[in-house]
């Protein structure tokens, strides 16, 4: 996904991270300037959902134009591919695990 917050404010007029964070807490949304400062300048490593619906309404914009997807840089695995449990080495399934009795005590250590 390719973030364009910068975008959409400038669209609206909004140039500073201060002037767009200032507009979020009128709205509820209160953001530290560290937070404000990943959101504004690159893509977010997470944001929720209901953050991301406050920005919308605080700029009165679509999630569309915050976020655009980039299919290309999705990849697919193909078949050919050497599944995950056969490249660690497992050759066949793990055994399953038993569940033991509490009811009876184990013998002291010698």
């Amino acid at each position: 996904m390719k973030w364009n917050l910068r975008l959409a404010a400038a669209h609206r007029g909004i140039w500073k991270a201060s002037e767009i964070q200032r507009l979020l807490a009128e709205h509820g949304l209160v953001i530290s300037a560290g937070k404000m400062s990943g959101l504004w300048s690159s893509t977010p490593a997470s944001i929720k959902l209901s953050d991301l619906e406050v920005i919308c309404v605080a700029l009165g914009c679509e999630i569309t134009e915050i976020m655009t997807p980039e299919p290309e840089n999705v990849t697919r695995s193909t078949a050919t591919e050497t599944p995950v449990g056969k490249a660690a080495g497992h050759s066949a399934p793990s055994p399953a695990v038993v569940p033991r009795s509490r009811g009876a005590r184990s013998l002291p250590p010698r």
